[in-house]
């Protein structure tokens, strides 16, 4: 090795620092995004103030116009023009998400700010018998029975109907019946509440001669829940892998039987969600209760005989009142109301999360 010689251009040119081929472009720094928000809301409310603009959502807008403008005109400066349309779109990616928030915050928190004044324990165990609409006091208990007597029956008559129309469409449904039966299911998820409320007015009260009831109030609701049901459920099972009917099939086993115990047991979790989610879309319908239940300042604890209420009746009856008792009263209902479906909606990602099939 002693005798081995190294030659000296070489080695200088091994030493020459050679040019870097680095593809980094110059970075905005992280925090650029949130200062330049924060600069835009300080300038869109200096602008709202200086124009005499009263309405905070115009000082919002203006401020999320500036937003979006900046960050694109610095992201071409500084990143370049490629980089500054990707900064374009999700900045309005992230004003649309805050302009859809925005309005969801204000509605919970203008209605937990209003109702929590009267919302208590007597609020909830009580009833509207021998409390005028002028008086503080009253609750309301018996609306609460009411929509969960009215739901619950209305969940039962949909729910069923629903998942086997769905299992008949995606298992069997093939011809002009099955395209038929998918239209009308299509034309039943848009229906207005309130057609389905004078259909069954018509039929259930004027034509029978039935009294307003619960019960008219639910099959109403069933009649708007069906279609949701119908949809979801056959998402869900169209979700299903192809192989595992075919594994049970090959089995010998027959078609009824594979639908009962590989299908539907595969996709209970995501239609169990479905029904759930149709559940919490009923929960507030008001124009077909206000047609059929006819409403009740008592407890009435039997659906199928005499008036009742519910709580989107009852949030309608105690505005309708038009004072201030009446006012405190409707929002608290209309706050029990959100915890319901807010609870419904919990208990629908908890089945899901619990059924859900682990890999």
């Amino acid at each position: 090795m002693s005798g081995v010689t190294m030659d000296p251009t070489l080695t200088a040119e091994a030493g020459t620092p050679r040019p870097s081929s680095s593809l980094r472009h110059p970075r905005l720094p992280r925090w650029t995004p949130a200062a330049l928000a924060a600069a835009a809301v300080a300038a869109g409310t200096g602008i709202g103030l200086g124009a005499g603009l009263s309405s905070h959502m115009q000082w919002g807008l203006i401020a999320a116009l500036l937003y979006v403008a900046a960050m694109y005109v610095l992201a071409a400066r500084v990143e370049g023009r490629r980089q500054a349309k990707d900064r374009l779109a999700t900045s309005l990616v992230w004003v649309s998400f805050v302009l859809a928030v925005v309005p969801l915050v204000s509605l919970v928190w203008e209605t937990v700010s209003r109702g929590a004044k009267v919302l208590d324990a007597s609020f909830l165990t009580h009833s509207m018998g021998g409390v005028l609409t002028i008086q503080p006091g009253g609750g309301v208990y018996h609306a609460i029975i009411g929509t969960l007597e009215q739901v619950g029956i209305a969940t039962a008559i949909a729910a069923p109907i629903g998942l086997l129309t769905a299992v008949y469409l995606v298992e069997y449904g093939r011809g002009r019946l099955a395209k038929a039966v998918t239209f009308f299911v299509d034309v039943m998820t848009g229906i207005p509440s309130i057609v389905a409320g004078l259909f069954i007015l018509s039929f259930w009260i004027i034509m029978l001669d039935n009294g307003y009831s619960g019960f008219a109030g639910s099959m109403a609701l069933a009649i708007l829940m069906m279609p949701v049901v119908v949809r979801s459920t056959e998402e869900m099972l169209k979700l299903v892998p192809n192989e595992l009917r075919e594994a049970s099939l090959a089995l010998g086993v027959p078609k009824w039987r594979t639908i009962l115990k590989v299908v539907l047991p595969t996709a209970l979790g995501g239609i169990a969600t479905g029904v759930m989610l149709a559940v919490a879309r009923i929960a507030g319908e008001t124009a077909p209760i206000v047609l059929l239940v006819f409403g009740s300042q008592v407890i009435n604890n039997n659906p199928f005989d005499g008036a009742q209420s519910s709580l989107p009746y009852y949030i309608y009856e105690q505005w309708a009142a038009g004072n201030e008792a009446s006012y405190n009263r409707a929002w608290a209902a209309a706050l029990v109301l959100i915890a319901f479906v807010m609870i419904l909606n919990l208990v629908a990602r908890g089945i899901a999360r619990w059924k859900a099939p682990r890999h």
